[in-house]
């Protein structure tokens, strides 16, 4: 590595080549406890890690700001129905993906939540939707309820959010 190659960290613990005017390597720090967040494949290539479920409880996408607004609930679907995805409500009272029954590789509970009803098909407005999240909260209050969006023709789930995380 020539003078003037810079070492930047990336996620985890390797390193990118950049050109700058910094002559040496940088090693990556471990403030926030990435390395006890994380697993790794046991090689060499540290870019290659996984998140570790177990006793790390993290959530679906927007699951680390405050909870949602019916407002922003409601813009959330309407960009799932723009794209023509149907939404589906799910609820779950551990909310976490765990190991408990086997501890075989790859092997987690807890992956799939129960569905509230059935797919919302034909579903053509947000407000549709948020009178099933209200009865959905109004059943399960001590509930973990997230909103999912499905596209039937890749048949894959798209987008998935919390609503609501138990007190």
């Amino acid at each position: 590595m020539s003078a003037g190659t810079f070492i930047a960290p990336v996620a985890g613990s390797g390193y990118v080549g950049l050109k700058t005017n910094f002559p040496k390597l940088l090693p990556v720090k471990d403030s926030i406890g990435w390395t006890r967040k994380t697993v790794s494949n046991g090689s060499k290539t540290h870019c290659m890690k996984t998140w570790n479920p177990i006793n790390n409880k993290k959530f679906e996408t927007l699951s680390y700001l405050p909870p949602l607004t019916d407002d922003s609930i409601a813009r959330e679907i309407d960009f799932m129905l723009k794209k023509g995805w149907i939404p589906c409500l799910e609820f779950d009272e551990v909310g976490y993906v765990y190991r408990e029954n086997s501890r075989i590789p790859g092997y987690y509970d807890g992956r799939y939540w129960t569905l509230w009803k059935l797919p919302m098909f034909g579903c053509n407005d947000s407000s549709q939707v948020l009178n099933e999240i209200h009865d959905c909260k109004k059943a399960y209050p001590n509930a973990y309820i997230r909103c999912l969006a499905f596209d039937n023709k890749h048949q894959v789930q798209c987008m998935a959010f919390v609503i609501q995380k138990p007190t």
